[in-house]
């Protein structure tokens, strides 16, 4: 059996003005080609990695193509994807020329890629490579859970899997789910077919996290249901509401055995059970200075404030500073900031050097909308090339560059500035800088969740935070011409 893997993946804001290009795609697993796919996700966590470990347990050959994966930002470069989209189906043209038709495919996509006149970015990928393969030979798909999923996608694909946590630390468990689902559905055990149910609704981050209340319920609820006769998968996706495209907002979708009815049916039940507790997903806005009051009221260290607007994993600058400057303005010691994007202060700070004081004005040069930089005399503490490998669990044996890269302290505040826009999954890069993130009293992160997976075990106390940047969370704000129904909370508003 012979079954081919790879994709494109990316996360794309339609809020930011840059754009995705090539270039973007061009980092240390970005682009990854061939047989270097096997060597380089073996043993992961990413799908691809399940995909292989996959392979390995059930007795299958991988035949690898193409995995190329973006930073999340603007819209990508039609000529670009175009030129991905053609090496991956040209991949899979002599990958069959040379060894024989493969038998089907396994893609690891996102779920919320916009191209340059294509809303649907993941929806055009999979059809470019049913088109190439035709009607009979399976696609399964694995999505993140931030997917805005289109019924174009799928009827493209046998089956759609998403992940089940948030921060994602189950990619490569997905992945093996998929490879597994693959060679059932091959060796002819099972047909799988998926339906999908769309809610409109755009869903609070701070109500997402999978493994605490309200979440937590949604997926129990998930995998009860999974264990029906019938029902081979059941997919949550609470949806992106950056990406201006018609379809945009959550979905379920679920995989049933050959029933498309059973599987259509599920997917109302599911999806209708979550429509009428709406209001369980939805958070009001709270400001930093708010977050900080009941950090220090509950008097549990490191507090720990997620600027979720500015969070760079879903596209933002990473520049925004009204929580740096609220540190600052409040005298705070033993303060962090994780990450400041601001390429020239970094190359500043290099030029200086480890021990000078540098007049700087940090942040703030992206967009009117992510604050006024900092003006104020730094500290160079520590210098850095950006090199670093992460420790996990969600990117648990990946390596990653945040390019020349400093620490910085103006008062009690140590900042860390960057050039590459990547949240901080876990404390790696700042360890490697010499910064003990659990001897910190505050520390602000630019990320929504994900960083939750390291940072959680030692941390006081938790807040989402509605600061000044593009990535609002107040959804009423955000600049939608595609969106083609009412949803929830904006023009169907909350109880309060």
């Amino acid at each position: 059996m012979r079954i081919a893997i790879g994709g494109v993946l990316h996360e794309t804001s339609t809020c930011v003005d840059t754009k995705t290009t090539l270039q973007d795609f061009e980092h240390d697993r970005g682009i990854i080609r061939g047989d270097d796919v096997l060597s380089r996700f073996r043993g992961t966590n990413v799908c691809t990695g399940g995909f292989i470990e996959g392979a390995e347990t059930f007795g299958f050959e991988a035949v690898p193509l193409l995995r190329a994966s973006a930073f999340p930002g603007g819209l990508i470069d039609r000529g670009d994807y175009d030129a991905l989209k053609a090496e991956f189906l040209q991949r899979l043209t002599t990958a069959e020329a040379e060894g024989g038709p493969v038998d089907g495919v396994l893609l690891d996509l996102h779920g919320a890629m916009v191209v340059e006149g294509i809303d649907d970015g993941d929806g055009d990928f999979i059809a470019a490579v049913r088109t190439a393969i035709g009607p009979d030979r399976p696609i399964i798909v694995t999505q993140d859970l931030h997917g805005n999923h289109t019924k174009f996608r799928v009827a493209q694909a046998d089956a759609l899997i998403g992940f089940d946590t948030f921060p994602h630390i189950d990619m490569a468990e997905r992945g093996v789910e998929a490879a597994e689902m693959m060679v059932r559905t091959v060796r002819g055990e099972i047909h799988p077919v998926t339906a999908i149910y769309q809610l409109p609704m755009f869903w609070a981050t701070r109500c997402q996290v999978t493994a605490h209340p309200p979440m937590d319920e949604v997926i129990r609820l998930m995998h009860d249901m999974e264990q029906r006769p019938g029902i081979l998968s059941i997919t949550i996706a609470t949806g992106f509401p950056w990406a201006d495209v018609p379809e945009v907002g959550g979905s379920v979708m679920v995989v049933a055995d050959g029933d498309v009815d059973l599987a259509q049916r599920t997917a109302d039940e599911f999806g209708n059970w979550i429509w009428e507790r709406r209001q369980r997903w939805y958070s009001a806005p709270v400001t930093i200075k708010e977050a900080l009051a009941a950090g220090e009221a509950a008097g549990r260290y490191p507090i720990i404030v997620a600027d979720h607007a500015d969070n760079t994993g879903g596209g933002s600058p990473g520049d925004s500073t009204e929580v740096l400057r609220t540190f600052l303005e409040q005298g705070l010691e033993d303060a962090l900031v994780l990450y400041m994007v601001d390429p020239d202060v970094a190359a500043q700070a290099h030029a200086a050097g480890v021990g000078a004081s540098i007049p700087v004005s940090l942040g703030g040069k992206s967009s009117p909308v992510q604050g006024a930089p900092i003006e104020a005399t730094a500290e160079v503490v520590a210098i850095s090339d950006g090199q670093f490998a992460y420790d996990g669990p969600m990117f648990a044996g990946l390596t990653g560059s945040m390019g020349t890269s400093a620490w910085l302290k103006i008062d009690g505040v140590s900042i860390v500035v960057v050039c590459a826009r990547e949240q901080p999954f876990d404390p790696a890069f700042a360890r490697s800088l010499g910064i003990d993130c659990a001897a910190m009293k505050y520390i602000s992160v630019k990320s929504a969740a994900h960083f939750r997976a390291a940072f959680e075990p030692f941390a006081g106390s938790i807040y989402n935070v509605d600061a000044a940047g593009i990535h609002t969370h107040n959804f009423r704000d955000l600049p939608f011409k595609k969106r083609t129904r009412p949803v929830f909370p904006v023009e169907i508003p909350p109880d309060n």
